[in-house]
């Protein structure tokens, strides 16, 4: 599982997917299909989401079956910028429609 918060049009989203990679062109596919069209991805430590997030991170995990590959865990974009150090953000990961 891995763990990213998204900058897009609307503002930060924090992600957990299966997949391998945020570039990866499956995962690019669903957040095309939910309107985003360009974002910069950042991973973040699995437990510091865990920490950060508790009971909320349990009950999305417990619904993120096995041929599921995309949770959006926190999509309140201001809850998500200050509850993450730009210290913990691994990448940046670039994507542009076109």
């Amino acid at each position: 599982m891995k763990a990213g918060i998204f900058f897009t049009g609307t503002g930060p989203i924090l992600i957990l997917t299966t997949f391998e990679s945020f570039a990866d062109s499956r995962l690019v596919e669903k957040l095309t299909a939910k309107g985003i069209n360009k974002f910069i991805a950042y991973g973040v430590s699995e437990d510091d989401v865990k920490k950060k997030y508790g009971a909320k991170f349990d009950i999305v995990m417990g619904d993120l079956h096995q041929t599921d590959d995309l949770r959006v865990l926190d999509y309140d974009g201001h809850h998500v910028f200050n509850n993450f150090s730009l210290k913990e953000l691994n990448g940046p990961i670039y994507y542009e429609e076109g």
